[in-house]
């Protein structure tokens, strides 16, 4: 058997549209070594351990399209690179995460590869990296492997790096929309959109969540107050300065009652239904310590318990509570029970993942105070056929957003309006969602800022509620979609200066732009660095800033090759050459079809509403009409270019140069009436006039205005 091992050279975290993919990925050189000369089919026994550790392997497609089909190329013989990407790819999603996407490509020098794969954070990336190269040759040497131990390692770093459930709830109604997304922490802090028209969430808080409402949510006492006021029905009851105080609250108002904290969330620190002077008095301290700000007593509402979200003033689902009991076998202790009726269920965890939590009676100390009362203990003996109450106030679990009564959908809808919460969580209880509030119990007991959605994303029972969507639609409404005006512009020499030069010209119309460009970085007039500024982090930094409206980025092949572009997609696109090569090698890019593969991708980001500026005059460049999917404006040196005449022939867009002056052809032109702008002299780089030029056209500056520009430049 071999011992042959593969070792990583270097990885690169391309955080944004590359020469693989649209999305952020890590490419990592490997070199696989002696192994280029030991294919899998000729490591004995090599394929019966790797199903045997990785069994999932089995559905992933490959080359022929189906389940199967990786499995077949292993069988037949395929390189140690193509395995790892399957092997990374298979951890992801044996970690909860799906990805589905990889490639392995052979580089120049024999035996080192290329391989790249999709991933939602680099560290959670990396760690799915080394373990899939420590399975690899374990796999390959017959060694033990522990993968539920590497498995344990990546699921953390998952909750430490990773997004919340209901954060990328809503970030994936977000790319239904094809709204810009941009993680601006380690958290759940998140942009929508670009510049001027973006929008923030934080988990389900959002740019529209007022710092008053969530001040006024977290003081139960105050928040219940206000909705009294406005004839939201709530429960009776008062702050508790001791324990002492707090059983005299509960004769005034009357048993039963509940015992909570006044800034609480999630249940920690309630009790329910106390009816004793003890039970009251021990339920203080566990209220207190979950609490900033103290201690509330208030009246128990009988009934079942809701969760109702109400998202921009609208009811957008409703989850059911339910009462969590076990019963005794006549043999296990209360906590054996538990274990064995309760934490087994899938829905419990835990991560964030989780809706539910597992029971633990003597560390959770409202279910310890919960089975006290009934007089057991987490060691005692059930008896058999015995039925214990663990938890009250378990999370809603079962969804009736179809059932609600319209009544009581307007009275939630209210509280929410009272407090001032865009997107709010109502806890209600009532004996019937389905009827009227009149002739029943029914009290709203709180209102909560940036709600947990896992209840209404996956329910225990009933229908899944896309939550997102609803979210997504009261920060962009309508058709909007967060872009600002995205420009990026590649070339050579004969394109140096285009973008402070077209900067000029947009701010000359009012726009706000963010130049990140060789001559530094610029933001609304304002010079920020001076030194070179062609790169992701100068090009995000323009995106994220409140202030600007539009993006001039210029994109370089060393950009696309080690970082990746910020932006996901482009307005316009200017190309006018596919530049100078030097350096390249050092990602490997050695021949010019290599080069343009590299280049392409800035016009593979052309939205359909937008359009590509390119230089008919270069033929390198020629094929990249095909490759856009928004319009093409061709420009050239010369009227009679035969790929302009085709396309203008065809209804398209061209700016070319004729008789010391620039004409703007095809039916556009005309309709618009954009007559020749003679120059009063020939400029030195006739390419980027002519690319400014259609570069205004592509941006709708009004022809005179975009006369008047070039005129005082050339």
């Amino acid at each position: 058997m071999t011992q042959k091992r593969l070792v990583i050279l270097r990885t690169m975290w391309l955080d944004g549209p590359n020469i693989w993919t649209y999305r952020s990925c890590i490419e990592a050189l490997v070199d696989i070594q002696e192994l280029e000369q030991f294919p899998s089919n000729l490591l004995p026994g090599f394929y019966e351990r790797l199903t045997a550790l990785l069994p999932g392997l089995v559905d992933h497609r490959c080359g022929i399209g189906e389940p199967g089909g990786f499995l077949l190329r292993v069988r037949e013989g395929t390189y140690a690179a193509h395995m790892l990407e399957h092997i990374v790819i298979e951890l992801h999603t044996q970690a909860g995460l799906e990805v589905g996407f990889g490639k392995a490509r052979m580089t120049s020098k024999e035996g080192v590869y290329k391989m790249v794969f999709r991933t939602p954070d680099p560290v959670v990336g990396m760690a799915c990296l080394e373990a899939g190269v420590r399975l690899l040759h374990a796999a390959i040497e017959g060694a033990e492997y522990d993968l539920q131990a590497e498995l344990k390692v990546i699921k953390h770093h998952c909750d430490m790096h990773g997004l919340g459930p209901s954060t990328q709830h809503i970030l994936d109604a977000a790319y239904e929309r094809r709204i810009p997304i941009v993680r601006l922490n380690d958290g759940n802090l998140v942009q929508l959109g670009h510049g001027n028209k973006q929008q923030r969430i934080w988990t389900a808080e959002t740019s529209k969540t007022s710092a008053i409402a969530e001040g006024i949510a977290a003081d139960k006492d105050l928040c219940k107050e206000l909705l009294a006021q406005c004839g939201v029905p709530v429960p009776e009851g008062e702050m508790a300065k001791s324990p002492e105080h707090a059983w005299e609250i509960a004769q005034d108002i009357g048993v039963p009652v509940v015992v909570k904290p006044v800034d609480g969330n999630w249940g920690r620190g309630v009790s329910l239904e106390l009816t004793k002077e003890e039970d009251v008095k021990t339920a203080w301290p566990l209220a207190d310590k979950e609490s900033y700000t103290g201690v509330i007593v208030e009246k128990f509402i009988r009934g079942t318990e809701h969760r109702v979200l109400v998202v921009n003033y609208q009811v957008a689902a409703v989850s059911r509570g339910e009462l969590v009991h076990v019963v005794g076998d006549g043999k296990s202790t209360l906590q054996e029970l538990c274990n064995q009726q309760i934490n087994t269920d899938p829905r419990r965890g835990e991560s964030e993942i989780f809706p539910l939590r597992p029971v633990n009676v003597e560390k959770n100390p409202a279910v310890f105070l919960e089975v006290q009362r009934q007089g057991y203990t987490a060691s005692s003996v059930i008896g058999d056929g015995v039925k214990v109450l663990i938890e009250r106030n378990s999370n809603a679990s079962e969804d009736v957003t179809d059932l609600i009564h319209p009544e009581i959908a307007r009275l939630c809808c209210m509280a929410a309006r009272v407090v001032g919460l865009d997107v709010a969580g109502i806890d209600l209880v009532c004996e019937h969602i389905d009827q009227s509030p009149k002739g029943q119990s029914l009290a709203v007991v709180e209102v909560n800022a940036g709600p947990g959605l896992l209840m209404h994303i996956k329910p225990a029972k009933g229908q899944a509620r896309n939550v997102g969507k609803p979210i997504i639609e009261s920060l962009f409404p309508g058709d909007a979609n967060g872009r600002i005006p995205t420009i990026s512009y590649s070339g050579g020499l004969e394109i140096e200066g285009f973008g402070p030069e077209l900067t000029e010209i947009l701010e000359d119309q009012g726009h706000k732009v963010g130049l990140a460009c060789d001559q530094g970085l610029l933001m609304n007039g304002r010079t920020i660095n001076k030194a070179p500024s062609a790169n992701w982090q100068s090009g995000r930094n323009c995106l994220i800033n409140k202030n600007l409206d539009t993006l001039v980025m210029q994109v370089k092949a060393s950009t696309i090759l080690s970082e990746g572009l910020p932006y996901d997609r482009a307005s316009l696109a200017v190309i006018t050459s596919l530049g100078a090569m030097d350096g390249l090698d050092e990602w490997d890019i050695l021949t010019k079809e290599q080069h343009f593969n590299v280049m392409r991708t800035v016009v593979d980001l052309v939205l359909g509403s937008g359009h590509a500026v390119v230089n008919a005059d270069e033929v390198s460049l020629l094929p990249l009409k095909d490759l856009c999917d928004g319009k093409v404006i061709w420009i050239s040196s010369t009227a009679d270019n035969p790929i302009v005449a085709e396309h203008v022939k065809n209804g398209g867009m061209a700016v070319v140069y004729q008789g010391e002056s620039i004409h703007f052809m095809g039916s556009r032109a005309e309709a618009e009436q954009r007559s020749p702008i003679p120059l009063k002299q020939p400029p030195v780089s006739l390419t980027k006039t002519l690319a400014l030029a259609a570069a205004g056209w592509a941006m709708d500056v009004p022809h005179h205005l975009l006369r008047a520009d070039l005129r005082q430049r050339y």
